[in-house]
């Protein structure tokens, strides 16, 4: 059994695990908290440092780590739901000097999208399978053969005059209190414009609210298969053990 940790931070939990990278499956129980109010960076290592030390994982195992930001070698570019002193920041040193050992430092769509590829819903896909998370905002990674195509935003694409998150995303959904239905004629008008613009063979929906996919993936009328990601909330750490074990 080949086995890597797996750290998922987000905007509201930070959560982490030991992953058997044969299955995808966690082996240990997921350890979970809270992101310090304001997402400060050392107040964020210092409660991923917590984590790893609680997983109390094999000194040999790799370690990856996934964060809501653009990540261009090991340098977090954008922030979201963190603190702004992330941006520009050498992110990915700062963690391994306080963990004090390598990581691997990915984004967190990126990481969803890689373990989707690997041991999920788009497992095996030829071709080009485009991952979007609905949440708070809207996440993607884009896979072509299972390889990742890193630093995707198409939720920052400006269609009718806004970023698509900014009236499509899950977030949006709740806040201003629609219907499936009405949700889904927002969520047509973004994946018909990135079917249009980069043809995928497969598009797979991630994001807390797949649970309820059959109330609106129906809806959507497009030629490319769409599906709902099978891996929920375990995708951000598997999918960063297994790139800590196998970089891009």
């Amino acid at each position: 059994m080949t086995l890597a940790v797996g750290i998922d931070i987000g905007g509201t939990g930070i959560k982490g695990a030991l992953v058997d990278l044969g299955t995808g499956a966690l082996v240990s129980e997921r350890v979970k908290r809270p992101t310090p109010p304001g997402g400060a960076p050392d107040a964020i290592v210092a409660q991923t440092v917590e984590i790893l030390a609680e997983l109390d994982a094999p000194a040999e195992a790799p370690v990856g780590v996934c964060f809501p930001a653009i990540v261009l070698e090991g340098r977090t570019m954008s922030a979201a739901n963190v603190s702004e002193q992330w941006i520009g920041l050498e992110a990915e040193q700062l963690f391994e000097a306080e963990l004090g050992r390598s990581i691997h430092f990915v984004n967190d769509a990126d990481a969803a999208g890689v373990a989707e590829a690997r041991y999920g819903a788009a497992a095996g896909q030829p071709g080009l399978t485009i991952l979007t998370t609905l949440g708070t905002g809207i996440g993607s990674a884009f896979l072509f053969d299972g390889t990742l195509i890193p630093n995707t935003e198409l939720g920052h694409l400006v269609l009718d005059g806004d970023d698509v998150e900014h009236w499509a995303s899950n977030g949006v959904r709740e806040r201003q209190e629609l219907t499936f239905e009405a949700w889904a004629q927002r969520l047509q008008r973004f994946y018909a414009h990135v079917e249009f613009l980069f043809s995928p063979q497969l598009l797979v929906v991630g994001g807390g609210v797949s649970k309820h996919h059959e109330q609106f993936l129906p809806l959507l009328r497009l030629r490319t298969p769409i599906v709902p990601a099978t891996l929920r909330n375990n995708a951000g750490i598997m999918g960063a053990a297994a790139l800590a074990h196998r970089p891009l």
